[in-house]
């Protein structure tokens, strides 16, 4: 049996692995924004449309950046981003998330703290979805193709998606006016887009997940998304009520509702992961 050198050991552990991943990551993130600031502002195209574009380039790179790092460190395949069943798991994603996303601003509405104000045109719905569409693709690969994936070949499923979730509502917790249920709902919002992960073996699902969820809610509803500032959007509209169920300023993410539904599709998904052997034992139980 051959035996590995240290510096091989350390080289393969999954500590190393995630923190270069991470830097290397997050450098690419950096200089694409840079890159795709200062090419489009030799253009004169309109600021929206240089988001729309600038979120694009940085999105692609990201994905090929994951790709290439992964098939050069691992020397494998990368299937996190197959094309093989891509339709599938995008319409899979983007419909639970969609679907959630209603029902917790159903709840606002039938509460009777939810009126539309007024119906704007489709062009104000391009910078959320740029938005939106960037923050799912970074947030997914840091957390669930990195933190997650590389965890849960030691440690297991259930450990590596209990943490990632925490780190993941922990990350949001210096968005301005969080609060307790807040904090709990980005954290339930992380077992549901780990839980994606899980039953699709693939990042285009939990991506297209956490795309839905967040244009759902700012970019078609109106709402605030995780206390960060109101986008356009295509309905104009005017939330206020309990904070129990609008969310307050944090948005609907703040409300009981949404942890509810996060926590429903989470079990949906796990079980259904589970029927299919989909969940890995740790290491020890192996």
């Amino acid at each position: 049996m051959e035996t590995l050198t240290l510096k091989q050991r350390t080289f393969n552990s999954p500590i190393t692995k995630i923190i270069l991943a991470l830097l290397t990551f997050m450098a690419v993130v950096i200089i694409g924004q840079q890159i795709a600031v200062k090419l489009l502002s030799l253009t004169s195209l309109d600021k929206d449309y240089r988001n729309l574009l600038k979120g694009l380039f940085v999105s692609a790179s990201c994905v090929f950046s994951y790709i290439l790092f992964f098939k050069k460190y691992d020397k494998r395949t990368v299937t996190e981003f197959a094309s093989k069943g891509l339709a599938k798991n995008l319409i899979i994603g983007t419909s639970i998330g969609f679907v959630l996303q209603s029902l917790t601003i159903l709840v606002i509405y039938l509460n009777g703290s939810y009126s539309v104000v007024n119906i704007n045109p489709i062009s104000f719905i391009l910078i959320p979805f740029a938005l939106m569409f960037t923050v799912a693709i970074i947030e997914e690969v840091l957390v669930r193709g990195i933190i997650f994936r590389i965890m849960e070949e030691k440690l297991g499923t259930y450990i590596s998606l209990t943490f990632s979730s925490i780190l993941f509502g922990a990350l949001h917790l210096a968005n301005p006016n969080g609060t307790l249920i807040s904090g709990i709902c980005i954290t339930t919002a992380g077992f549901l887009m780990g839980a994606a992960f899980i039953y699709s073996r693939n990042l285009w699902m939990p991506i297209a997940l956490h795309f839905a969820w967040n244009f759902t809610q700012s970019g078609i509803y109106g709402a605030i998304t995780s206390g960060n500032e109101k986008t356009s959007s295509l309905l104009e509209t005017k939330i206020q009520g309990v904070e129990f169920i609008t969310g307050g300023a944090f948005g609907p993410e703040g409300s009981i509702q949404a942890i509810v539904f996060c926590a429903l599709g989470t079990i949906l998904l796990l079980a259904l992961s589970q029927r299919d052997h989909k969940i890995i034992k740790p290491y020890w139980k192996k």
